[in-house]
C-alpha cells in the first residue's frame, strides 16, 4: 500500500474540495491517503504556513503532494500555484469556460455559496431532519405525514438513510424496525398496513449483518449468524409477499442507497438550492 499526502484547500469550509477530491481518489486502488484539510485559507500568513506543511510532505514522500482546491481569491490561488505540489483546482478548471459561454466575468467572491436567507429549502430540510429524528424506529407512532417509511430488521441502516434523505433532499423520512415479535406473523405490523404505498425496505446479507451486530453486542444470540439469517429470510419473504420495493445495502454507501430510493420512488426532492453547496 503506497502512502500519498493529499491536501484539500478552500477559502471557506472545504467540504466541496474534499467531496470532489475523494470522488477522484476513490478510482485509484493501492494507495493510503494521508489527508490534510485546510479551510478558510484567506491570508498570506496562512499560505506561508501551508507552504511549510507542503514542503515537509514533499520531503517525507520524495515527491510533490496532491492538492485539491476550491480557492477563489486570485492572489491566494496564485500563491498556492507557486508551491511544490500537484494542484487540481476545481473552480479554475471551469469558471473560464462558463465566463466564455455566458459572456460575462464571474464574481469570484468567496462565500457566495452561503445563501441561507434566499433559500426556503434550507428550512424545509431542517424540518425534515427534525421529522426523521422524531420518527426514528417508529417511536412516535404517527407515520402518516412521512414521505417515505424505510423498514427493515435491526441494524440494516435505516436511521442514517433517513437522516441523509432529510439533510440532503428535505425528504420527510421515517423508519420502522421489524422485531422478533413481528416474525411470528406473515403479515405487516398493524401500524404499517394502511401505509403500504410509502414503505421501502432495506436488506443485506447475513454475514454483513452478523459483523455489524457483533460490533455492538459481541457473542449474543442477537448477533449470531443463525439469527441474522433467520431474520433476513423472514424479512425478504415479507417484501416479496407484499410486492414492496427494497434493495440490498450490503455493499452500498448511504449516498448510494439514498440515490436508489429516490430513483425508484420518484419522490419530490426539497433539495437545497445550488447556492447552499458549502465550499
Amino acid at each position: 500500500m503506497l502512502m500519498r499526502n493529499v491536501f484539500f484547500l478552500s477559502d471557506r469550509t472545504g467540504i466541496t474540495a474534499e467531496t470532489l477530491g475523494h470522488s477522484l481518489l476513490s478510482q485509484f486502488d493501492g494507495f493510503e491517503w494521508r489527508k490534510h484539510h485546510v479551510s478558510f485559507l484567506n491570508t498570506p500568513a496562512k499560505v506561508a504556513a501551508l507552504s511549510e506543511r507542503i514542503r515537509q510532505a514533499a520531503v517525507e514522500e520524495g515527491q510533490p503532494p496532491l492538492v485539491f482546491s476550491t480557492l477563489l481569491d486570485p492572489g491566494i490561488l496564485a500563491a498556492v500555484r507557486q508551491l511544490n505540489c500537484h494542484l487540481f483546482d476545481f473552480f479554475e478548471a471551469h469558471l473560464g469556460t462558463l465566463e466564455s459561454i455566458l459572456q460575462r466575468p464571474s464574481a469570484r467572491i468567496p462565500g457566495r455559496s452561503h445563501g441561507l436567507g434566499r433559500d426556503v429549502s434550507y428550512f424545509q430540510r431542517i424540518a425534515a431532519i427534525q421529522f426523521a429524528l422524531t420518527h426514528d424506529d417508529g417511536i412516535s407512532g404517527q407515520l402518516s405525514d412521512a414521505d417515505i417509511i424505510v423498514v427493515g430488521i435491526s441494524r440494516c441502516g435505516k436511521t442514517p438513510v433517513c437522516v441523509y434523505l432529510a439533510l440532503q433532499y428535505g425528504i420527510r423520512a421515517a423508519n420502522y424496525p421489524f422485531t422478533p415479535e413481528d416474525m411470528t406473523t406473515k403479515t405487516l405490523p398493524p401500524l404499517l398496513e394502511p401505509l403500504q404505498a410509502k414503505l421501502f425496505g432495506l436488506t443485506l446479507n447475513a454475514e454483513r449483518l452478523h459483523t455489524i451486530r457483533e460490533e455492538r453486542y459481541p457473542g449474543s444470540r442477537y448477533a449470531s449468524l443463525e439469527q441474522c439469517q433467520q431474520e433476513i429470510n423472514w424479512q425478504n419473504a415479507l417484501y416479496r409477499r407484499f410486492a414492496m420495493p427494497y434493495i440490498d445495502s450490503s455493499s452500498m454507501s448511504i449516498e448510494e442507497i439514498s440515490a436508489v430510493i429516490l430513483d425508484q420512488t420518484k419522490l419530490v426532492r426539497r433539495e437545497r438550492n445550488i447556492g447552499l453547496y458549502l465550499r
